[in-house]
C-alpha cells in the first residue's frame, strides 16, 4: 500500500511541477503589452441616430478620448475595435501584399485584423518596432496607410524595417492599397500558450474598405483603452463613463474590464490546471508520508524487545536508526521507482497544457525525487528516533 501511495504521489508531483514549470515560462513571455493591470477597458458605440457620417463620427470619438485623457490619474488613452486577448481564438480576413503573387483560385493566409487610433499602442505598452504610429491628421485625411505586425512583416519581407513602404489590403481589387508606415511587437492574442497571430492594424476612419463599401468606414463600436494608476476603482469608472456621455448622450458604457483580468482569462486553465494538480500531489504526498511513518511505526513496536536485545549486546543508537530508515528508503525507492515510470508515460498525455518544457523534463523528476525522497527520511526518521531512545530493560520485558 505504502509503495503504491508513493508512485502516485510521485506521478501527481510530476504533474504539477511540470504545470509551475509551465505557468513560470509563460508568466515569461512579453505578451505584447506592459503593466496591463494598469489598463482600463471599456465599450461603448455612437450609433447612426447620433452621428451619421463617419467624419462627424470620428470627430466624437476623438474628443471623447480627449476628455478621458483629462481625468487626473490617466496618462494615455486610445481607441480600437477589440482589446488584445478580448476574443480569444477569433478569426481572421485574408490580407494581400502587392509584391506577393497567389495563384489563381488561391487565397493568402488569414491575418487578424485592429482597427485603432493613434496613442492605441502607447497605451497598451505595445512597442513600436521600426517605422510609426498613426497620427489624427492620418485618419483625418483619410490617408491609405497600415501598420503590421513584427511576424507578418518577418513572413512577407525577412527584417521588420524591409516592410516599410510595402502595400497590402484586406479585400480584392475594390479594396485600396495601404502603405505601411509602421511595425509593432506581436501581440498573443489568443493567450500567451498560442503562437501570437500575424496582425494587419487599420486606421479608425478609412475612406474606403471591402467590407463597408465606398461610402467610408469609421469605428463606431468603441474599446475605450484607458491607462492609469486608478485603473479598476469606482472612482475611474464613473468619471469615464461621465466623460463618454458627455460627448455621446447617455448611451451605455457597458463591459468594463481591465487589461489584467483579460491577460488573467487567457491564463485560466493553466492555471486551473495547476491548481487541481498541486491540490492532488499535496494529499498524495502527505497520503505517502503517512503512510511510511505508520509501516515504520507498526515495525517498531513489533521489533521492540530485538531494540532491546541488539541495545544490550551494545548496538550503537545511530546503527539502530540507519536499519529502520533504511527500511523507509526501501518502501519510498520501490515507489518513486515505479512512480518515475508511470510519469514518463502519463506526462505525455498533458503535453497539449505545457509551454515551454517538455513531458520528460529533468529538472521537474530530479527535484520530485529528491523531494519524495527527503520526505521519505524524514517519515521514516522519526519513529525510529523514538525506538532508539527505549529503556533496554523496559524493551526485554515487552511481550
Amino acid at each position: 500500500l505504502v509503495v503504491v501511495q508513493v508512485a502516485l504521489a510521485l506521478v501527481l508531483l510530476i504533474g504539477s511541477g511540470l504545470m509551475i514549470r509551465t505557468f513560470q515560462h509563460l508568466r515569461g513571455v512579453q505578451p505584447g503589452f506592459t503593466r496591463p493591470e494598469e489598463v482600463q477597458i471599456l465599450h461603448s458605440m455612437i450609433s447612426a441616430a447620433v452621428a451619421k457620417e463617419p467624419e462627424h463620427v470620428m470627430r466624437m470619438q476623438h474628443e471623447i478620448l480627449d476628455k478621458l485623457a483629462a481625468i487626473p490619474g490617466v496618462t494615455s488613452v486610445g481607441l480600437a475595435n477589440a482589446a488584445p486577448m478580448e476574443y480569444l481564438g477569433s478569426l481572421g480576413n485574408p490580407v494581400y501584399a502587392e509584391d506577393k503573387t497567389f495563384a489563381e483560385g488561391q487565397v493568402p493566409p488569414l491575418r487578424r485584423i485592429r482597427k485603432i487610433t493613434p496613442a492605441y499602442f502607447k497605451t497598451m505598452g505595445t512597442r513600436v518596432i521600426a517605422g510609426r504610429d498613426f497620427t489624427w491628421t492620418d485618419l483625418y485625411e483619410k490617408r491609405r496607410v497600415a501598420i503590421v505586425s513584427e511576424n507578418l512583416a518577418r513572413e512577407w519581407w525577412g527584417v521588420p524595417r524591409a516592410a516599410l513602404g510595402k502595400r497590402i489590403r484586406e479585400g480584392g481589387a475594390a479594396d485600396p492599397w495601404r502603405e505601411i508606415v509602421g511595425i509593432v511587437e506581436n501581440v498573443y492574442d489568443d493567450g500567451v500558450h498560442v503562437k501570437p497571430p500575424e496582425f494587419a492594424y487599420w486606421p479608425a476612419l478609412m475612406d474606403r474598405y471591402v467590407w463597408s463599401g465606398e461610402n467610408g468606414f469609421v469605428l463606431r463600436f468603441g474599446t475605450y483603452a484607458i491607462r492609469s494608476s486608478r485603473t479598476g476603482t469606482e472612482g475611474l469608472l464613473a468619471e469615464a463613463q461621465q466623460a463618454i456621455w458627455s460627448v455621446n448622450g447617455r448611451r451605455p458604457v457597458f463591459l468594463a474590464t481591465t487589461l489584467e483580468a483579460l491577460y488573467d482569462r487567457s491564463m485560466a486553465r493553466t492555471s486551473f490546471t495547476l491548481v487541481m494538480l498541486a491540490i492532488a500531489a499535496g494529499m498524495g504526498l502527505v497520503l505517502g508520508i503517512v503512510g511510511i511513518y505508520g509501516v515504520i511505526a507498526y515495525v517498531v513496536s513489533q521489533r521492540i524487545r530485538e531494540i532491546g536485545i541488539r541495545t544490550a549486546l551494545g548496538a550503537q543508537p545511530a546503527g539502530l536508526l540507519g536499519m529502520f530508515v533504511r527500511q523507509g528508503l526501501w518502501l519510498t525507492g520501490i515507489g518513486a521507482a515505479l512512480g518515475l515510470v508511470a510519469a514518463t508515460g502519463l506526462t505525455r498525455l498533458m503535453s497539449s497544457l505545457l509551454f515551454g518544457v517538455t513531458a520528460l523534463d529533468p529538472v521537474t523528476y530530479t527535484a520530485v525525487s529528491v523531494l519524495l525522497i527527503v520526505s521519505g527520511v524524514l517519515a521514516s526518521y522519526l519513529p525510529a528516533r523514538r525506538a532508539i531512545t527505549v529503556d533496554p530493560v523496559h524493551a526485554l520485558r515487552t511481550q
